[in-house]
């Protein structure tokens, strides 16, 4: 199986590429400069040279207040590219996985979202997500569209790795608790995506679509700060002696995030057999491997 993907530099990459090494099958991974998926020329070039089974689309512009003041490099990358990759595999005959967000949801519903969900996005993040998610199901018929949150890992910049920072700065930490959704960590992602590119390799007869796919469990912002500081604490001495809990209005931001943007992963679990971790697990051994182990990424 030779599997493209697009934006291999991630944090979502970065682990997609690390599975590859354990894995029999062939990666085509691809990232800015030498790849852009906003050149449909060369996003065509890529697909026609390379002769992939599947493409997955691991790019994105996720600077989500910065996407307030840029949107047209935001909609051309989250909108656009996606299109153009769409585009290029239904003239190859081939699938695309295309990862999305739950930020195509408002946050008003108080309970878990499903894929059936109307999605009504609050931002240039979000719509512009959204209408990559659109292009994709116009463009072609064979696709995985996975939507997740939270998205972290020991790689890139994430909201674990700037609470270990502050927590080794700070005294006191003062973090949003009233947004509610799930932490998902990129090695757990990561492991879904290639489940489901092999049983697509095994068995072309597979159930196309929307999927939810987060870390199990919900959270907020201000208990998950406390949990990587409590695992942060087996490994350091941490500065931090509190984490006061603030309103989202007392933190402005460019963007307004969705309130509660939980992800219901039932679907994927009926169809692909895909059971999501536990985030707390996960958040453990990314720390471990963060304060203790030996990445220096």
């Amino acid at each position: 199986m030779r599997i493209l993907l697009a934006g291999c530099n991630g944090q979502l990459g970065r682990e997609l590429c690390r599975l590859s090494e354990e894995n029999e099958f062939h990666l085509l991974p691809l990232d800015l400069p030498e790849f852009d998926i906003t050149d449909p020329k060369a996003v065509d070039e890529a697909v026609k040279k390379e002769k992939p089974s599947i493409v997955i689309n691991a790019a994105a512009y996720t600077a989500v207040d910065m996407a307030e003041s840029d949107p047209d490099t935001a909609f051309a990358v989250n909108r656009d590219g996606p299109v153009y990759l769409a585009s290029s595999c239904a003239e190859a005959g081939i699938p695309l996985i295309h990862i999305s967000t739950d930020y195509v949801f408002d946050g008003k519903k108080k309970r878990p979202y499903i894929e059936s969900d109307p999605i009504s996005p609050i931002g240039v993040y979000g719509r512009s997500k959204a209408e990559g998610e659109a292009g994709v199901r116009k463009k072609l018929d064979r696709y995985f569209i996975i939507r997740t949150s939270w998205l972290c890992s020991v790689h890139g910049k994430n909201f674990v790795k700037t609470i270990l920072r502050l927590a080794n700065e700070k005294e006191e930490i003062r973090v949003v608790s009233d947004q509610a959704g799930c932490p998902t960590f990129a090695p757990d992602l990561a492991e879904a995506i290639l489940s489901i590119a092999f049983r697509y390799h095994n068995n072309k007869d597979v159930p196309w679509g929307i999927y939810h796919y987060c870390g199990r469990g919900e959270t907020t912002w201000y208990d998950f700060a406390k949990q990587i500081v409590e695992f942060a604490r087996k490994y350091q001495t941490i500065k931090t002696r509190s984490i006061i809990p603030i309103r989202t209005e007392d933190y402005p931001t460019p963007a307004v995030r969705p309130p509660y943007s939980v992800l219901d992963c039932s679907l994927i679990q009926k169809h692909l057999g895909i059971q999501p971790k536990p985030w707390k697990e996960s958040l453990a051994e990314t720390v471990k491997i963060l304060l203790y182990g030996h990445f220096s990424g």
